[in-house]
């Protein structure tokens, strides 16, 4: 009886533990950027990863004449794919234009708002500003 109490008594302890982890790993918005600070950005995709909670664009955007990577926060990877985003739109090289909002950090990141095409098609990036189009 004992062995089963105590093993009851482990498994919730990592149930808990396993849950809070995820709680504590997700950030809010307003801790990591700035609402009042929107940019526009304009550069070349370096690299795309499709992942959740957050997936990631890399874009090196030139800057004073200096190439900066920066490190662009969307929504979730399936979220994107549901808003129209697919993988092979984002090639490296692709040209975009990129409204965000700047990292409080003052790092090249930004939580994006939407993205342009040069060829004018936009997606919407599920920002988690709030301020979002659907």
């Amino acid at each position: 009886m004992k062995i089963k109490t105590v093993g009851g008594i482990a498994t919730v302890v990592i149930i808990i533990t396993l849950l809070a982890g995820t709680a504590f790993a997700h950030h809010s918005f307003t801790a990591e950027y700035d609402r009042n600070k929107p940019i526009k950005l304009v550069g070349k995709v370096t690299m795309m990863k499709f992942a959740n909670p957050h997936a990631w664009l890399y874009l090196d955007v030139e800057t004073g004449g200096k190439i900066v990577n920066w490190a662009l926060e969307t929504g979730a990877g399936n979220a994107l794919i549901r808003r129209g985003w697919r993988k092979e739109d984002l090639k490296v090289g692709t040209v975009l234009h990129v409204d965000a909002y700047q990292a409080r950090s003052g790092q090249p990141a930004a939580n994006v708002r939407s993205v342009t095409f040069e060829d004018g098609k936009k997606l919407f990036a599920g920002s988690s500003s709030g301020d979002e189009e659907k």
